[in-house]
């Protein structure tokens, strides 16, 4: 019995280890041969290592790819994926189908080298069910890429749709946009507007046709008072009420019954020229005393201005002698210090020239200011910088009085005739005294008093003056607003003139002027200045002013600043472009238009008064606000 049950041990032990060690021999066996036709990278993944049933489609594959091919499961690849593309666009089912098909071929690869010793005749009855499965399978593909195309073309349709109904959407949204409807409302309106004007022009003709009190001219007349209250009440930006419109045909009629009465056209055409040269007429009026007006208003002295000046004025002379002094006094003489005149008899003016010059200085203790008054406006000036002292830099206040050499000198200047008195004043010319008024300085800049200076002047003081005296801004550009020549105020039909001055010279402006004072001295410019002002008061040379007797008097002796030096036209033109204004050292409000003023142009009067307190005491009480 025990050696039965050893023989039984035996055989099961025996069985189990040819169940494990066969499966060994026979895997190494394949791997070997895999390894020996150079198919080396099948073995990292032996779990495709399937069946020899789908063996001979790859023979199929090499006869169709030809002789160029010498790895048939890189062109299976290709087909493959050409046939997943187009089932993926399909649908997911048939992209799982082609997958497995790709696997079942890529294992006949693998087991086509075990049955290379097979025989012939199977192997070419296999060959051609091969082939027979190649032609369906390239006609499926066909079918497959026809549908692609298909599919392409219906996606490229749809898409061509859906982009013709939103650019007809948007277009629909902007004809419908409420600005749009806004703007054509307005434009209606207009349009309706102006054919009342017309309607009641018409009417106005015809009445003077007509008998003064028959039917069709009162017709005429109470139509047009009504259609006169309707465009009195209507707005562009509102619509017209129907009982507007029912006015306006009432107009038509009553003019087609006129038109039927009086059917004269040249008549009427004589008419409307004589109503048409009429109303230029009374434009041409209008212009001209709106000139006045605003000539008037840039010379006459606010209320508020005057009242601030007479408060001051009351109050210096409340102080006492030692009260009335200014700090500082020995800078006045320094020629290293820079040196500023102006020359003015408005309080709220010199306080800007003085205040934004100072607050823009990189050095304000090197500044000097030299302020030139009238003998009236003396107390006022004086008590404002006692009150509000510029910071660290240093300020004097003189009067044209206590110049006495003025006139034991020059026998004082000649007074012009000038339809505007501050053209003719003595401060307006005081300027070509500079030499004598501050003697032992070498340079001085002067400021008119209606600047405002926005950036450090102290690079101006090492500009090179070239052997020239003056030291200005050109106005000789065509194109801008500024621009001058020299028969604008100069009369060149005078042979004494023409013979001396070039009417093409470059003309230049006063407002910011670098001056260097020995030069001055060296030409003697101030007599001949004197020269100038007793030939034209003997005949009509020039008009009046300092800024003709300037281009004459510095003629050849001016030296052209750098226009960001300098920016004109704040006083008369609206249209000066933002960003000179902004670049400029100083902005000039040349011009009748000052800051100060209630007719100022409002986009430049911020600049200005940035540099005023107004809740200063002495403006709060004389009512000067912004």
């Amino acid at each position: 019995m025990k050696p039965f049950r050893r023989c039984q041990r035996i055989l099961i032990l025996s069985l189990l280890s040819l169940s494990v060690f066969a499966p060994i021999l026979f895997v190494s066996h394949r791997l070997k041969n895999l390894a020996y036709t150079g198919r080396k990278d099948f073995i990292e993944d032996l779990s495709n290592i399937k069946y020899r049933a789908d063996t001979l489609k790859l023979s199929a594959v090499e006869q169709e790819a030809g002789e160029g091919l010498k790895e048939p499961r890189k062109v299976l690849y290709e087909d493959t994926d050409v046939v997943s593309s187009v089932s993926y666009s399909l649908g997911e089912n048939q992209d799982d189908k082609e997958s497995g098909n790709v696997g079942d071929i890529t294992d006949t690869a693998e087991r086509k080298e075990n049955v290379s010793g097979t025989n012939n005749e199977s192997k070419e009855g296999d060959i051609q069910f091969q082939q027979r499965e190649i032609s369906s399978a390239s006609g499926e593909k066909g079918q497959i890429n026809q549908a692609l195309v298909q599919h392409e073309q219906n996606e490229q349709s749809q898409s061509r749709k859906v982009i013709d109904q939103r650019i007809k959407e948007m277009k629909d949204v902007k004809s419908n946009h409420p600005i749009q409807k806004v703007n054509s409302n307005i434009r209606r309106v207009a349009d309706k507007i102006n054919e009342m004007k017309d309607q009641m022009i018409r009417a106005k003709a015809y009445m003077t046709f007509a008998p003064p009190n028959s039917q069709l001219v009162k017709e005429l007349r109470l139509r047009t008072k009504e259609v006169e209250r309707v465009v009195g009440r209507t707005h562009k930006d509102s619509d017209l009420s129907r009982s507007a419109l029912q006015k306006m045909r009432n107009l038509e009629a009553s003019l087609s019954k006129a038109s039927r009465a009086f059917p004269d056209c040249s008549a009427m055409a004589t008419k409307l020229r004589s109503m048409t040269h009429s109303a230029e007429q009374q434009v041409g009026l209008q212009k001209k005393q709106v000139t006045f007006l605003y000539h008037l208003a840039g010379s006459t002295t606010p209320k508020g201005l005057h009242c601030l000046s007479m408060q001051l004025t009351a109050e210096y002379f409340a102080l006492d002698s030692k009260e009335r002094q200014f700090p500082n006094q020995h800078k006045l003489h320094d020629p290293q210090l820079y040196h500023y005149a102006v020359f003015s008899d408005n309080v709220l003016a010199c306080a800007v020239v003085v205040n934004s010059t100072v607050s823009t200085a990189m050095e304000p203790e090197k500044i000097v200011f030299h302020v030139v008054t009238d003998s009236l406006n003396f107390p006022a000036l004086s008590m404002w910088f006692l009150l509000n002292p510029p910071g660290k830099a240093t300020i004097q206040v003189q009067s044209i009085e206590s110049f006495e050499w003025l006139s034991t000198k020059y026998k004082r200047p000649l007074i012009q005739k000038a339809t505007d008195p501050r053209y003719a004043s003595e401060l307006n010319h005081l300027r070509f005294y500079l030499p004598d008024i501050f003697p032992a300085l070498n340079k001085i800049v002067l400021f008119d008093h209606d600047v405002v200076v926005q950036r450090d002047l102290s690079r101006l003081w090492s500009v090179n003056m070239k052997g020239k005296v003056n030291g200005a801004v050109e106005t000789c550009r065509v194109n801008e607003p500024s621009f001058l020549q020299m028969d604008t105020f100069i009369n060149f039909s005078d042979p004494y003139v023409a013979n001396r001055f070039d009417v093409n010279a470059c003309t230049w402006a006063f407002g910011m002027n670098l001056f260097d004072l020995q030069n001055w001295r060296r030409h003697k410019l101030t007599t001949l200045y004197h020269k100038y002002m007793q030939l034209g008061s003997k005949k009509p040379l020039w008009v009046a002013g300092s800024l003709p007797l300037g281009w004459v008097t510095f003629y050849n002796r001016t030296v052209a600043l750098d226009r960001r030096w300098h920016a004109l036209g704040l006083g008369y033109d609206s249209g000066v472009v933002q960003g000179d204004v902004d670049r400029a050292a100083v902005i000039h409000y040349d011009g009748i238009m000052k800051p100060w003023l209630d007719i100022a142009i409002g986009r430049f009067k911020g600049y200005w008064s940035k540099y005023l307190n107004y809740d200063h005491s002495h403006l709060q009480r004389c009512n000067i606000h912004a």
